[in-house]
């Protein structure tokens, strides 16, 4: 079993950036998820208001990230923000945020036809996992609620075998990809030992609208692949006599699982191998 996949996607909801190997912190995946635009209520705004978000593309140059538009328009954002701050709101959690200048929240502004504001987290901006899953002062970046995602290349292989168009692995928007596993078998994981780091299991991770976006285009792609996920991923189906303790209903759409790093601080590479403890 081996690491196929390593993902970071350093602005919130657009587009990611693949990589040979990344270094795991605290927050998760080095650059992940540390910027994210957020409203004039000072909240994040994602791709399921906004499915344009996608078709931006980051690549990273030095210490700079490059924003590119499909207008082919270009802006270059420091890694590390410095300047004033503000509390913002990314779901239910409020934290401190430094807040780019007028040049960076005016091309985006431009770009998407809103007024927005590039958000970046600090590192003295200590947003806590969900208590519910924290073992102590565990902590993750803007990421909707755990510092890494994982899934295994056989559980979207099981579910495009279901479903007349295939649909790629970026729909799902992974951290990690993991070849050689059995079709969901990251359901049963309760610890993940890739290199030297060890990533504790939390939650499956409950999907939404973003997934029915092309995450080329940045366009509606139709109700596929939750149609058929629905099918036979609801939480009523993979957990039937416990769904309700991950605080999911009957109805969520289960894809992908949710871990916090226990070991941290080396990197982890494209074709590492991995090993699982399960349940």
């Amino acid at each position: 079993m081996r690491v196929s996949e390593i993902n970071i996607y350093p602005i919130k909801s657009l587009g990611g950036i693949s990589l040979e190997k990344s270094v795991v912190e605290k927050r998760g995946l080095r650059f992940d998820r540390r910027f994210m635009l957020i409203d004039a209520d000072n909240r994040f705004v994602s791709q399921r208001e906004f499915p344009r978000l996608a078709a931006l593309t980051l690549s990273i140059d030095d210490e700079f990230f490059k924003v590119a538009a499909p207008d082919g328009e270009v802006l270059r954002v420091p890694s590390i923000l410095k300047g004033d701050r503000k509390q913002v709101t990314v779901w239910n959690s409020i934290c401190d945020a430094v807040i780019a200048g007028r040049h960076i929240n005016r091309w985006f502004s431009d770009q998407l036809g809103h007024n927005f504001e590039l958000a970046y987290m600090p590192e003295d901006s200590l947003r806590p996992v969900n208590k519910k899953f924290n073992k102590g002062k565990e902590i993750v970046s803007f990421a909707d609620g755990y510092p890494l995602l994982m899934i295994g290349q056989s559980s979207l292989d099981e579910l495009n075998s279901k479903m007349e168009v295939r649909v790629p692995m970026n729909r799902f928007r992974p951290n990690i990809v993991l070849e050689g596993s059995e079709p969901f078998g990251e359901d049963k994981w309760k610890a993940v030992k890739i290199g030297e780091n060890v990533f504790r299991s939390t939650k499956p991770c409950a999907r939404c609208i973003i997934t029915t976006i092309d995450q080329s285009t940045g366009t509606s792609a139709g109700s596929e692949p939750l149609r058929s996920l629905a099918k036979f991923r609801s939480a009523s189906h993979v957990f039937p006599e416990n769904y309700e303790s991950f605080g999911f209903s009957a109805n969520s759409v289960l894809f992908g699982q949710n871990f916090v790093p226990e070991k941290f601080g080396s990197s982890i590479k494209v074709g590492d191998t991995f090993t699982t403890i399960e349940n």
